[in-house]
């Protein structure tokens, strides 16, 4: 199933629950690799959270994987992740994405690599990339959250319409 797919399914899933549940879906939506806070933060929107609401659940949830995430790639990755012929290509795609981008501008680069709101530029490709690069941990960590918001607050204003109005404008 696709991106669209999920979304679609967990709407439904999600729809009549009360509004801490929704809540509760979005963020847990939000830990989907490859969907985050670029699925979740919309399919809020959609469900009818305040729009603010939503890219706290969803900005919250996404930074709350960094740590967890690259000690997971420390502990786990030589000994299982690489392993799985899956796995091992999405390392050399974020690697060919994000490496030039990062080692240039170092942190700054991570959080805008991080930012831009495509699929495999999230807070998993993030940490993945720092830990692959070897980054200063806790400052890495700062630059992912920074992007992760910056991420968050994108598309919040293009799934509330505030991109669109402003277009609209003489």
């Amino acid at each position: 199933m696709n991106n669209a797919g999920v979304l679609l399914q967990a709407r439904h899933w999600l729809e009549g629950l009360s509004a801490f549940e929704q809540a509760l879906g979005v963020a847990a939506l939000t830990f989907v690799p490859w969907i985050e806070l670029r699925g979740s933060i919309p399919l809020g929107i959609a469900l009818g959270l305040h729009p603010l609401a939503a890219m706290a659940i969803a900005v919250a949830a996404n930074c709350a994987i960094i740590v967890p995430g690259y000690y997971a790639l420390e502990l786990f990755y030589d000994r299982w992740f690489s392993r799985f012929a899956p796995v091992r290509r999405a390392v050399v795609r974020v690697r060919a994405r994000g490496v030039g981008f990062v080692e240039r501008y170092e942190l700054l680069g991570l959080a805008l690599f991080v930012a831009v709101p495509l699929p495999g530029t999230g807070a998993y490709s993030g940490t993945l990339l720092a830990w692959l690069l070897g980054m200063n941990r806790p400052r890495a960590w700062v630059a992912i959250a920074v992007g992760v918001t910056l991420a968050g607050a994108v598309v919040t204003l293009a799934a509330s319409g505030v991109l669109v109005a402003l277009r609209r404008l003489p």
